[in-house]
């Protein structure tokens, strides 16, 4: 992709998202993510009517009159989008691929973050971290973001999830927003994910195609894996075959929503011939 078509394209998915962030999605992302509690401000002298839980006694003390800690709300956050780049996001069977959803739908978040003053950050994974951007605020930023989403080539076309779940940790020390966005074609990241939970406010995106549901009956089908290359000749019209495929399918998808749900995060699925839009409002009005 040239440079010209790259900024063409960044420009496209700036308008569509920013509109939604806008007009649908910034109020709702302000009232369901709060800040990360009360930070101390000052300390100012009693007044008729203060709680008495809030008295400073060492400034009491010093002064020989009562005074108190003012606290207010840190209302700042940090938004980061973890984004699944391996070889099987690029799949789609309508009219786009799971890693153009994938894009948009960070794009949405990014501007809703924006939006409320925020700092975003992105890592890109693969079955390694391929890319990480530290938190900052600004729409440059958020456009940088966006132009790597679009264009990043990773190194590997594998996934691990647990991969990116460590370097998150590590990297961010303090509470942050944290959107896994990934077809969730992968196992044991259970640990790693629990770990994540009790730090941070996650949320994972699985996007999916409906022809990664179930086979359809065409006979006999070459098939590449998308992470390992490999091809294979694949009888379709083989009811086994077709319903051994389903159940991995399946036990993926339980993994997904049970591992999550035990590490007390959310979750949200959204097939790519469906609106996300829909969908992120209706998980933002539930939390």
């Amino acid at each position: 992709m040239d440079t010209k078509e790259l900024l063409k394209k960044v420009r496209k998915i700036e308008i569509k998202t920013r509109r939604l962030s806008d007009h649908i999605f910034g109020g709702e992302y302000h009232s369901t993510f709060k800040g990360r509690g009360m930070t101390f401000s000052e300390v100012r002298q009693y007044q008729f009517g203060d709680d008495v839980r809030s008295i400073d006694w060492n400034v009491t003390a010093r002064y020989n009159e009562p005074y108190i800690k003012v606290f207010e709300e840190e209302r700042e956050l940090t938004m980061m989008l973890v984004a699944d780049i391996s070889g099987s996001e690029l799949f789609g069977t309508t009219n786009q691929f799971k890693n153009e959803i994938v894009t948009e739908i960070s794009a949405t978040l990014a501007f809703s973050a924006l939006q409320n003053n925020d700092k975003v950050g992105l890592i890109l994974f693969s079955d390694q971290v391929e890319l990480f951007i530290p938190p900052k605020k600004g729409k440059t930023h958020v456009l940088r973001i966006i132009r790597e989403l679009l264009e990043f080539k990773p190194k590997s076309n594998k996934t691990d999830i647990t991969q990116a779940l460590k370097f998150l940790t590590n990297v961010m020390k303090k509470k942050a927003i944290v959107f896994v966005l990934s077809d969730f074609i992968a196992s044991d990241y259970e640990r790693s994910l629990k770990i994540t939970g009790n730090k941070h406010d996650v949320t994972g995106i699985r996007v999916y195609d409906e022809r990664e549901e179930n086979i359809p009956n065409l006979g006999m089908v070459q098939m590449m894996d998308a992470e390992t290359g490999a091809l294979q000749l694949i009888n379709t019209g083989s009811k086994k075959v077709r319903n051994t495929y389903a159940e991995f399918h399946r036990e993926r998808l339980d993994y997904f929503k049970e591992t999550f749900k035990k590490s007390g995060c959310g979750v949200l699925d959204c097939r790519v011939d469906e609106s996300y839009v829909k969908k992120l409002l209706g998980y933002f009005k539930r939390r």
